[in-house]
């Protein structure tokens, strides 16, 4: 239905880009000389391609499996330590000039015979946090300045353990390394730090702000390591358990996740432990500590749920 009026666009194309390091890609075997080679792959994934139709959008194409290997397209592959930061700006400055350019204007392109406009939305979601420091101009992850969203300092955070929200920005950033940069209102060092939390390089790439999916991962994973604890010592039942009793929920549930899972205690959740804490394995192995039929199977399908929607904020 009056599909005439569409064929042309504008389209409008939302890639998502990446950038990581690949670690240490030297040949092993080789008569070479013995440095540590690098690379640093930039890539994107084309995820979303909509048309406006009246007052909505009409998605045309979207990516089904966006964290597949298949639809993530190197545009860039460079050897060099993804810390040199030198090595990185010469690279990618031209390639992101190209990016600010395409920002702001359109692609005419003939397909079948007709041409059609196309507009383009980058959103850089796919850099860890040490990258993100690197592109946004932030001070290394050491720095009292903990966070990449906010400008909480550890001691702010650690007091602050529940209500944050994101608020830096890109332009942001551009605008306190200026600050930095020239020191308009002639503070001393420790004053000016202060001013542009952390900023002390130019930001090169816009980034997103936005939580990354390790951080969900050890998010869920913490909350289903008190899940089992509290299953296993059937608090719905005895909601009033001592201290002495959780403590002992916790180290059944430590040792048994090392008998049956080979999983270590921890004194900190981490990326490795959450992933392996997170299988169907895992809640069957739990299960055996639980007596009731009936809370197995509500653990069975929580787990099942959260593997199921593990690929929902994996990818985006």
């Amino acid at each position: 239905q009056d599909l005439d009026d569409y064929l042309n666009g504008p389209f409008t194309v939302v890639v998502k880009e990446s950038c990581d390091g690949m670690g240490d890609v030297s040949e092993k075997h080789g008569s070479g000389p013995a440095v540590p080679e690098k690379a640093v792959r930039f890539s994107f994934t084309v995820m979303k391609i909509s048309i406006a139709h009246g007052s909505q959008n009409v998605k045309v194409f979207e990516e089904a499996k966006p964290n597949s290997e298949l639809c993530c397209k190197p545009l860039c592959l460079m050897l060099a330590d993804e810390s040199d930061h030198e090595t990185l700006t010469a690279i990618l400055s031209p390639l992101i000039a190209e990016r600010e350019a395409m920002k702001s204007s359109e692609l005419m392109l003939e397909m079948g015979g007709i041409l059609r406009t196309f507009k383009f939305i980058f959103r850089g979601t796919g850099y860890d946090e040490k990258l993100v420091r690197e592109v946004e101009g932030l001070e290394a992850s050491g720095s009292v300045y903990i966070c990449t969203l906010c400008d909480a300092t550890r001691l702010e955070a650690s007091q602050n353990l529940v209500f944050h929200s994101i608020t830096r920005s890109h332009a942001e950033n551009l605008e306190r390394y200026e600050v930095w940069r020239s020191n308009p209102y002639h503070e001393s060092v420790e004053e000016l730090r202060d001013r542009v939390k952390g900023v002390s390089a130019k930001p090169f790439i816009e980034t997103v702000p936005s939580i990354d999916a390790l951080h969900c991962d050890i998010g869920n994973a913490a909350e289903f390591y008190k899940i089992f604890q509290l299953e296993i010592g059937e608090v719905y039942q005895n909601p009033s358990a001592s201290k002495e009793e959780r403590k002992r929920w916790q180290a059944t549930l430590d040792k048994h996740l090392r008998k049956k899972m080979n999983l270590k205690p921890i004194m900190r959740m981490n990326g490795n432990f959450a992933r392996k804490l997170m299988t169907k394995e895992t809640v069957e192995a739990v299960c055996e500590l639980i007596p009731s039929e009936e809370r197995h199977e509500a653990l069975r399908e929580l787990m099942d749920l959260y593997l199921k929607m593990k690929p929902v904020w994996r990818s985006s």
